[in-house]
């Protein structure tokens, strides 16, 4: 009953924290949303003083505002708020990606680099009523104290890199952000270099405004601020700045806390495939605890149940975990992922645990998207091509590599595009061969039809390709083309970049076996009586039954000597 007391507890933890990271996302979208319009208002500098001016009683409107103040006050509070108790209850610093650290950092450096600014500005604005307009703040900055100048600046910069990290976090597991990154990652450059030198702009044009006598004294006049006025200020930046060390001090509290309350709490063990086992306490994730013990696991989203990267298969203990959440299984639903596959950043183990993660260490966030089920591993019914070039060995040798890679390239086009154009799927290239998959997606019948079409339409292309490269070539390039069905294990497999869908099984091998009868019958097609029946195929064709290596029985097999002319029946839609 305990155990399962703790359970609901912390599935209700799960429920809460999804919650939180919401809140805190929309928060921090509102903070960069107006730092995005104060760079665009300081960009204007570029233009004039007067431009300056002229956007920032536009911007003013809208965020001193009652609606404007509430949604800035409210988002700085909350996002400040939920950082800070996020950096607190985090158990290990080990656990947190090192970007993240990065953005973290960031973080913590703006207030400090920012406060005064902030005090200076809108809070001496409603304290004492000074209007803090574009001269009154590039005086103070430039003219009258530059280290704020540069401070300021710093903090400007500091400020948009930690909002850039943080968009560029939640979006790069949008299907859509990896054409939509590099004009992002312009705007993100782009934006404070023109503010900032709108800003020197603005900042020279008021240093020399500033040598006029009678601007000076009408800009003092106006001004009105008192000496008491500017230790209040001062003054209040210093209790902000004792505010902020305290914190901090709380923060580093919150380390020494958690590792002597890892040290005290009786430790659960978490076994990977490798043997490797991990201690952590109950409670932690699987994620944590595979960042705890230096184990590579894949993390896209940094553990926010967001991305699915960090799926695992559990192999012993799962009759031990809380159910996952509606979020959890949302997510796991929108990849495809087998029945049985947890997030471990999701997963709270209360007792040992065994598990498999499922993608590389280095997995990218196109795992994160939806994908068919087939790339995790099944068997399917479908058709198989394999095609081989004729004596190509002989024609390089007699020729210089460029021209070798020229004409093997134009091949690989040529017959990539007649097998993609007719619906089948390019596996790989091995030499001078090529094999491609039908009936990933589509049924037997059509898989079969489309894969005799493929062949056709390659043996179209060659001739095409011939003629263009007649004074090249010597000799017409002669291809074999071998078309078998059968059921076979489907999925990505691979290593690193070399992961690829592929196919394995018997049904493989003799569709290879068939690509290398041609050889002997001097074809150039030959497919079983497995795809003619499949395909419905009543064209002219010389039928033979043949063993085949590999097989005990013989097979029935389809020989046409010119594909081109192949009756090829109708692949209906």
């Amino acid at each position: 009953m305990a155990a399962n007391a703790r359970q609901k507890k912390l599935k209700s933890y799960v429920k809460h924290a999804f919650k939180v990271e919401t809140l805190r996302l929309y928060s921090g979208l509102v903070l960069m949303l107006f730092l995005f319009m104060h760079l665009i208002n300081h960009a204007l500098g570029l233009i004039s003083l007067d431009a300056m001016e002229g956007g920032r009683s536009v911007f003013v409107a809208i965020w001193r505002g009652p609606v404007g103040t509430t949604l800035l006050l409210g988002a700085l509070i909350i996002h400040t708020a939920l950082v800070m108790i996020k950096l607190f209850l985090n158990r290990s610093v080990r656990r947190i990606p090192p970007k993240e650290i990065v953005q973290i950092l960031m973080g913590l450096a703006i207030p400090p680099l920012m406060i005064l600014h902030i005090i200076g500005t809108r809070i001496a604005h409603e304290v004492f009523g000074i209007e803090d307009s574009y001269a009154f703040v590039l005086y103070s900055l430039w003219v009258a104290t530059p280290i704020q100048g540069l401070l300021q600046s710093m903090g400007l910069l500091v400020a948009w890199m930690h909002g850039c990290l943080g968009i560029h976090f939640w979006l790069r597991l949008k299907p859509w952000y990896e054409n939509a990154y590099p004009y992002l990652y312009s705007l993100a450059l782009v934006l404070p270099i023109l503010a900032l030198t709108g800003f020197i702009n603005g900042a020279n044009e008021v240093e020399t405004l500033f040598q006029n006598a009678e601007w000076r004294d009408a800009f003092f006049k106006a001004l009105n601020v008192t000496q008491d006025d500017i230790n209040w200020v001062y003054a209040t930046r210093d209790v902000s700045y004792q505010v902020m060390i305290a914190a901090l001090a709380l923060l580093l509290f919150s380390r020494l806390y958690w590792t002597i309350h890892f040290k005290r709490k009786k430790l659960i063990s978490i076994t990977y495939p490798d043997g490797k086992i991990v201690s952590t306490s109950p409670g932690s994730t699987v994620l944590e605890a595979s960042q705890l013990g230096g184990i590579p696991h894949a993390s896209v989203c940094g553990g926010r149940g967001r991305c699915s990267t960090c799926r695992v298969r559990i192999t012993a203990g799962a009759d031990t975990l809380a159910p996952p959440t509606d979020k959890e299984l949302a997510v796991l639903k929108r990849v495809g992922a087998a029945e049985g596959t947890r997030l471990a950043c999701q997963v709270h183990p209360l007792s040992d645990l065994s598990v498999v993660p499922l993608l590389p260490a280095k997995a990218s966030p196109k795992h994160s998207f939806s994908r068919p089920g087939y790339l995790q591993g099944q068997e399917r019914n479908i058709v198989i091509l394999f095609a081989d070039l004729r004596s190509f060995t002989k024609f390089s040798e007699h020729r210089l590599p460029y021209d070798v890679v020229f004409v093997i390239n134009q091949y690989f086009r040529h017959m990539g595009e007649a097998i993609e154009q007719s619906g089948g799927h390019l596996d790989k290239f091995i030499g001078d061969g090529v094999m491609a998959l039908f009936g990933l997606e589509d049924e037997p019948e059509i898989a079969a039809r489309k894969a005799l079409k493929a062949a056709k339409a390659m043996a179209l292309e060659l001739e095409i390709m011939n003629n263009s490269l007649k004074a090249d070539l010597g000799e017409p390039l002669r291809i074999g083309i071998g078309v078998h069905m059968g059921h076979v294990i489907v999925g990505e497999m691979g290593y690193g970049k070399a992961t690829s869908i592929t196919a394995i099984g018997d049904a493989v091998n003799t569709a290879s076996r068939l690509e290398a009868m041609n050889k002997e019958h001097g074809s150039q097609l030959i497919f079983s009586e497995r795809v003619s029946k499949a395909a419905g195929f009543t064209g002219i064709s010389q039928t033979e039954e043949v063993m085949v290596r590999g097989r005990k029985t013989p097979l029935a097999i389809h020989i046409i000597d010119d594909a081109k002319q192949a009756d090829i029946p109708e692949v209906k839609a």
